[in-house]
């Protein structure tokens, strides 16, 4: 597919920038103080670790899309995404209670063994939380560091910096309303739909869309056609994500297949099941929900009972409708670049079609 090709390309150019700018960092954080060149190493480790580089390919994307000509100042400003998503992913593996992610351990995890060793007596985990909300708060800093220090007009900076602000400010509450269905324990396709919309739409596809095309100078009708295609394949992206979590592979997921199960996520999978199944599938269902020790034969149960209660269908039909009206909201914008249609498109595309 010629849009993974592009994202390819561009990450064999995006991650160089990335090195460039930690080691940079590093040196700073280790004139201050070690604890600061520590955390800013843990931060480095963490981004660098993996990821497909979607969210600052967004941004780069929307810029050409608008009319911005390729070079390296596109380039190294695309990384504040890469670090806003460092820093709401660092909070929210603490949130998940994640020990891994793309094969490292989480940086509160790294955080509690470091605790560990200061004093057996005192509570390592919660040492280990509080320096990674810090260390995700550093994270946020370099994002807004490296547009404040971009190569663009201080006009441009300003709105983009406030652009920035925006996002933030409408994802934290998808994460509320996470949490708050976990803790109930319930939700509805609403809620979970409008979840996937702040969590996941605005600053994965939206937000860095709309970054991208203010840098070129881009006008508020082109931002709306580029919400109109984001916000609808953001849901989609987070359907498939949820299925991928059940059903995918590990290796290629990057953190363990059934967390979701585990941490009691309200997904549209288990809403469904729940809706279709019987009293048996319903009770068992729950059974696992509530236990903290899913092996694989209660990952395979569960695979089993969301396709037969026609959840898996359901939830990758409506991923498809998503997808659906984002090719159809492309087709109103003026694009200025041809790759950059062409990787949006094929970005659609690519998200129903990844493996199971």
């Amino acid at each position: 597919m010629q849009a993974l090709e592009l994202l390819k390309n561009f990450k064999k150019r995006f991650e160089p920038q990335l090195e460039v700018y930690f080691a940079e960092k590093l040196r700073q954080a280790g004139e201050i103080d070690p604890v600061a060149e520590e955390a800013v190493e843990m931060i480095k480790d963490y981004t660098l670790s993996g990821g497909k580089r979607i969210r600052p390919a967004m941004m780069y994307f929307g810029f050409l899309a608008a009319g911005g000509q390729d070079g390296e100042k596109i380039l190294k400003v695309s990384m504040s995404m890469e670090l806003l998503h460092s820093f709401l992913l660092i909070h929210d593996d603490i949130i998940d209670k994640d020990a891994s992610r793309h094969g490292v351990a989480t940086i509160h995890e790294r955080y509690k063994k470091i605790g560990k060793k200061y004093s057996l007596a005192k509570d390592s985990e919660h040492f280990g939380n509080s320096m990674a909300i810090i260390s995700g708060d550093m994270a946020a800093s370099m994002a807004c560091d490296i547009i404040f220090n971009s190569e663009f007009s201080a006009e441009t900076i300003v709105r983009v910096l406030d652009k920035l602000q925006k996002i933030v400010f409408v994802t934290i509450p998808g994460e509320m309303i996470d949490v708050i269905m976990s803790h109930a324990g319930e939700g509805t396709e609403e809620q979970i739909l409008k979840m996937h919309e702040g969590k996941t739409a605005r600053y994965t596809f939206e937000g860095p869309l709309h970054l991208g095309a203010l840098l070129a100078g881009a006008d508020e009708a082109m931002l709306r056609n580029f919400s109109a295609y984001a916000l609808p394949l953001g849901k989609a992206f987070q359907i498939k994500d949820d299925i991928l979590g059940v059903f995918g592979n590990e290796k290629k997921l990057g953190k363990p297949v059934g967390s979701d199960i585990i941490e009691g996520k309200q997904t549209l999978l288990l809403l469904k099941a729940l809706e279709n199944g019987s009293r048996e599938q319903k009770k068992a269902i729950k059974s696992y929900l509530e236990n903290q020790n899913v092996f694989e034969k209660e990952i395979e149960d569960f695979r089993r009972i969301v396709k037969d209660t026609g959840s898996l269908e359901y939830s990758e039909n409506l991923a498809k409708k998503f997808v659906s009206e984002s090719l159809a909201a492309l087709e109103k914008i003026d694009f200025k670049n041809r790759d950059a249609k062409e990787f949006l498109a094929g970005i659609a595309e690519y998200i129903i079609s990844r493996e199971v």
